[in-house]
């Protein structure tokens, strides 16, 4: 696949764009200088539409994009599950724990941690998260992207690497979050634009040019094993989505996890201009996260019935690129480039974050002044991006599914994750040894039942290891013999109710959901 004169240039008004948008946007009044609040959290100061929008930009990346096509080319619509339920997760996390961790008015995860239990804990989980985030999360983002970019152009993976990770940098560099998420609107617009042109284009290949409609008739007639979303236990599927327990399981743990208590997510969140603003952010990303699939997964569809012999699943997304006519073909690849810069520069300025927020400020810098701190956090983020790109070959080159490689790492930690952070809001006897145990005990549990228990699906591991976790939390807490802690959260003073508006649209994505499920079980 070539990008023609008419694609290049469609790519390069985008990138013009995106970097003298997101340096008009991160402008400050005159005789302001950036603090903190500023470069971390945006002055806290975040739209509904911003925080909805950069929810979604950093989500979605090359690995969702080609690895999940690349799913639904072998699957069906069945791996949409990882997107319609985290829908209903965003619902949860912005009504009953986004509110706990405004109230607190926090920089990060880690500090919350400190807060409710004591500075070991906050340690050593920020310590755990920048080496997930700079060792997984930000190199193989880098390197599926580069991997991406290589497909579509040609471009040597090297130069890809560079490429992506310089212009990622460039962009957010001076602005922080502030450039990151009121930018985060254009890379949304270009992915939703990008992936409705490839949806059309493909379902229209699958009709012989007779329409969307009738291509999508064509794929219920000929692939009508692509519209099962529950697998039964006789389905050579089923170790991936595992029956219903896609419904009521560990999905729900990783759904928390991940959007609940991730600072590369949440950050956004925690920049809002007010509760409610935020809580309409958290909606809007839940509309979208229902719109996804018809973006990436249902070209994957279409392409099992286009080219049912591919060689690799995840050429099925680049496969129906090749439909594209120029300038069209420029618009998706800027899409396609816009989910993976802004991805990479979300993880940059959580990275930053933390190591100066939790790590610097507390050991080395409390006597710096916010410039000081500021230039902290940007020397971090290209430090961490130039580790990224020196590493990156060398950790994933070797797998065949570097997406797997993460998804097996960050599993292993994600229940431990996800039973420190619910007991220690909705538990006051947690103690900071019994967080601790948990976080060790996730790592511990999902080892011994990687080995001991082969058979058993990832996600259904996931639940029982989180049920396992809760357990060693309150069974240390209680040898402890421990009272309520005197920091524990008080959850009856959390303000957890929400608008009228949010309670309908609420209803609206369950019942979507809920029609998904009853037209096609």
């Amino acid at each position: 696949m070539n990008l023609g004169t008419l694609d290049l240039t469609v790519v390069a008004v985008y990138a013009v764009i995106l970097l003298v948008l997101a340096q008009w946007v991160s402008r400050e009044e005159s005789g302001h200088k950036k603090d903190t609040s500023d470069y971390f959290l945006a002055g806290r100061s975040l739209p509904w539409w911003a925080i909805g929008a950069s929810l979604i930009a950093a989500n979605i990346s090359a690995e969702q994009i080609i690895g999940m096509s690349g799913s639904a080319w072998v699957l069906g619509i069945a791996i949409g599950v990882y997107e319609w339920t985290a829908a209903i997760a965003l619902i949860v996390v912005g009504k009953y724990l986004l509110p706990v961790f405004l109230k607190h008015k926090i920089y990060t995860m880690p500090q919350f941690l400190e807060q409710r239990y004591d500075h070991r804990v906050r340690n050593v989980m920020a310590l755990f998260w920048l080496g997930v985030y700079v060792f997984v999360n930000l190199t193989s983002i880098l390197w599926l992207g580069a991997l991406a970019v290589n497909t579509v152009t040609g471009v040597d993976l090297i130069w890809g690497l560079i490429g992506l990770g310089t212009f990622a940098v460039a962009y957010s560099l001076y602005g922080g979050l502030k450039a990151v998420a009121l930018t985060d609107i254009i890379q949304v617009v270009l992915l939703i634009l990008g992936g409705i042109l490839i949806a059309i284009i493909s379902l229209n290949e699958v009709s012989g040019g007779s329409g969307v409609v009738a291509g999508f008739q064509v794929l219920l007639e000929r692939a009508p094993e692509k519209f099962d979303l529950i697998f039964t236990k006789d389905s050579p599927h089923y170790h991936l989505l595992p029956g219903i327990s896609v419904l009521i399981g560990g999905m729900w743990v990783m759904h928390l996890s991940y959007w609940g208590f991730n600072q590369y997510i949440i950050q956004r969140a925690l920049a809002a201009k007010s509760t409610q603003e935020a809580q309409k952010g958290i909606m809007f990303a839940a509309f979208l996260k229902m719109l996804m699939p018809l973006i990436i997964v249902l070209p994957g569809v279409a392409a099992a019935v286009i080219a049912p012999e591919l060689s690799a699943p995840d050429r099925a997304y680049p496969t129906v690129m090749n439909l594209l006519p120029a300038g069209l073909l420029g618009i998706v690849f800027a899409a396609l480039v816009a989910a993976i810069v802004s991805s990479l520069a979300s993880m940059l300025n959580s990275i930053s974050t933390i190591f100066t927020m939790d790590l610097y400020r507390h050991f080395v810098g409390q006597e710096k002044t916010e410039k000081q701190l500021v230039t902290v956090g940007r020397t971090v983020s290209v430090s961490a991006m130039i580790v990224a790109m020196i590493v990156a070959r060398p950790l994933l080159g070797q797998f065949d599914q570097a997406f797997q490689y993460i998804q097996e790492f960050t599993g292993f930690f994600t229940p431990g994750v996800c039973a420190l952070f619910l007991l220690g809001i909705f538990w006051k006897r947690t103690t900071a040894n019994g967080a601790l145990a948990t976080a060790l005990g996730s790592a511990v549990f999902s080892v011994l039942f990687k080995f001991a228990w082969p058979e058993l699906p990832f996600i259904d591991r996931v639940g029982l290891v989180f049920l396992m976790c809760i357990g060693t939390g309150v069974l240390v807490s209680l040898i402890q013999k421990a009272e309520a802690h005197p920091d524990a959260i008080v959850y009856e003073d959390v303000d957890t109710d929400t608008t009228k508006g949010f309670n309908v649209a609420a209803l609206v994505v369950l019942l979507m959901l809920i029609a998904l499920y009853a037209t096609w079980w």
